[in-house]
């Protein structure tokens, strides 16, 4: 099953009208197919990984169409000045679209701010919503092999764990070589296999530190990076003072929920990512003051996602792997928040039904198919 246009393809072409227009998002999410899409062979697509792009970049022998697709050039450190220097003389009606695989709002090498011309969109994985899971199969094709176009079309588990493995070494060997500061590339690799096993628990920096025998501030680096190249999202605590919240601790996720080796963390892992995806559409396409935390308290009651607007909560999300009683801490948290929605979804449940103080209890794809 494919979706057919990826759903950040009205948006960019709204956006390309206005100024220019940065996808960014993990490495071998559809960033350059979507581009490609765009630019339907005319020519304007240049690579800074390929050798002859990157000369014809250095050379100024651009394309003659109307779009100009740069992927990639994140990795020259003068690109911001260079894509400064374009849109400012560009010819026009002249359109030019930036893909790369880092955050693309962090890597800003010196010279002048680019701010105010461009628009920054993130796209993510798959989702029940692009993709319309409408069955078991499919969901659990889903939850199973993750969310990047090619292991999820392959409908292998063999080839989902040869392309997880593949793209780990690609990450580390190419983009964080490329971009980042990091020499010790073996433990960094060591990192990434621990954090799957850490998914949906508090992420303690000490702990990795202890077993990896490195320093605090390494490990710190490090996560920073994979947080850059969009491998790994960390969530901080919803906190306000009449709930007594856990205000330091945060949790981390992966992009690519196929690595989580446990099946309900790897369900949290799944949902956490689809909340995401749609928070930071709401973000870059509405400018919603949206963000996905977590809830815990010092008397150890959780919730594993809120969604704040403006630092107010609006939705509740609690993780069950299959049917199970309302939580705890979903229902103190929802009687303090009453105007927020509650859910309680499941990964193999079958109960959909509505309690009388509102929590909404119901197989995950009943709230996930109402996203992006």
């Amino acid at each position: 099953m494919a979706a057919r246009t990826r759903y950040l393809l009205p948006q960019v072409r709204r956006d390309l009208a206005r100024k220019m227009v940065f996808i960014a998002g993990p490495r071998q999410v559809g960033k350059t197919t979507l581009a490609r899409s765009l630019e339907r062979g005319s020519g304007g697509y240049l690579n800074w990984d390929v050798p002859a792009d990157r000369e014809r970049i250095l050379r100024g022998e651009l394309p003659s169409g109307r779009l100009w697709v740069f992927d990639e050039i994140h990795k020259y450190r003068r690109w911001r000045n260079y894509l400064k220097g374009l849109y400012d003389g560009r010819p026009r009606g002249q359109r030019i679209l930036v893909s790369g695989s880092a955050r693309l709002d962090l890597y800003r090498f010196g010279g002048d701010s680019l701010q105010g011309r461009y628009h920054l969109l993130r796209l993510h994985p798959f989702s029940v919503a692009e993709i319309g899971i409408r069955n078991t199969r499919d969901w659990m094709q889903l939850l199973t092999l993750g969310g990047f176009p090619e292991p999820f079309l392959s409908g292998s588990e063999s080839e989902a764990r040869r392309w997880s493995r593949e793209y780990r070494n690609r990450l580390v060997r190419e983009d964080i070589v490329s971009l980042e500061r990091i020499q010790d590339l073996g433990q960094l690799e060591l990192l990434m296999l621990h954090l799957p096993e850490r998914v949906g628990s508090p992420l303690s920096i000490n702990a990795l530190r202890e077993d990896l025998r490195v320093s605090h501030k390494s490990v710190a680096n490090w996560l920073a990076a994979l947080e850059r190249l969009y491998a790994i999202f960390r969530l901080s605590p919803f906190g306000a003072a009449r709930i007594r919240a856990v205000k330091k601790e945060q949790k981390h996720y992966h992009l690519d929920w196929s690595l989580v080796p446990n099946e309900a963390s790897r369900f949290e892992n799944l949902v956490a990512c689809h909340l995401l995806k749609w928070v930071h559409f709401e973000q870059d396409s509405s400018g919603r003051e949206l963000d996905l935390r977590y809830f815990r308290d010092v008397d150890r009651r959780e919730v594993d996602f809120v969604i704040t607007e403006r630092g107010r909560p609006i939705m509740l999300v609690e993780c069950k792997y299959s049917d199970t009683d309302i939580d705890g801490g979903l229902r103190y948290l929802r009687a303090r928040f009453p105007q927020a929605q509650a859910w309680q979804i499941s990964a193999t449940g079958s109960k959909d039904y509505r309690t009388p103080d509102g929590i909404r209890v119901a197989p995950a794809p009943e709230l996930l198919a109402e996203l992006i």
